[in-house]
């Protein structure tokens, strides 16, 4: 079963919730002139996902299939799309459209470098490479300038079936599964690098109003604290105090 929301201008959140994970896994569709999915999702939902967003737009009409880093939520479903919308095509990081997109997509994705801005019509989106953030050599964020919403991936991963959009809080549910996900089958989810302070500064000089997050709710109210504030709870969590404190 699939939610749809709008948490920013013409940006409708479709929320999938999977209880044997206890997560949702949340896709992007952005109604412009050239309509934009921001996470192709799973093959496996690739149905449920395809009804959801022809109820608005027609699915052959996307123009662009987004996504942060080369991993099953992201763009398990990519070709799936690319077969439906005959004239769309995967954008991506330089990196990840060579290493990734050049051998998987079935057709060349649109490689995105520092600073390059991708135009849907009205909106526009500026690329910013965070390689290793969240996880991935090719890493890297949309940030959409007019309505000032970033597209930030599996940053401020939150477990449970929580609200579309929350103007609360949300750091506290951002540890707490941080550090759930430590003592998981499957730990290690998000390094905590020397790069990454210096990345989650960036991402906050951007001040962005809305934070659209792949996992959890996604958040309107104090983006740029709630970024740096981020950093905190990575390195505690995740970084050399963790291991401190373990050791």
């Amino acid at each position: 079963m699939t939610t749809i929301t709008e948490i920013a201008p013409d940006v409708y959140r479709i929320s999938v919730f999977v209880p044997d994970y206890n997560m949702q896994f949340n896709h992007f569709l952005i109604k412009d002139e050239e309509p934009m999915l921001y996470h192709a999702g799973m093959r496996m939902m690739f149905p449920l996902l395809q009804e959801a967003v022809a109820r608005l737009i027609k699915p052959e009409q996307l123009r662009w299939v987004g996504f942060s880093h080369f991993e099953v939520d992201e763009c398990g479903a990519l070709n799936d799309w690319l077969e439906v919308a005959p004239h769309a095509q995967a954008v991506c990081s330089e990196i990840g459209a060579l290493v990734n997109m050049s051998d998987f997509a079935i057709r060349p994705a649109r490689g995105l470098s520092r600073a390059d801005v991708l135009e849907t019509g009205r909106y526009r989106y500026r690329f910013i490479p965070t390689p290793h953030l969240p996880h991935g050599w090719d890493a890297g964020v949309l940030f959409e300038e007019k309505s000032k919403t970033l597209f930030c991936s599996d940053l401020f991963h939150q477990d449970g079936n929580g609200v579309a959009l929350t103007e609360h809080d949300i750091l506290g549910e951002v540890r707490a599964s941080l550090r759930a996900g430590q003592s998981s089958p499957l730990p290690d989810y998000m390094p905590y690098t020397f790069k990454t302070k210096t990345m989650l500064a960036e991402l906050a000089s951007l001040q962005p109003d809305t934070l659209a997050i792949m996992h959890g709710s996604s958040f309107k109210g104090q983006c740029k604290q709630a970024l740096l504030d981020l950093d905190n709870i990575m390195k505690e969590e995740l970084g050399e105090e963790r291991m401190e404190a373990k050791s």
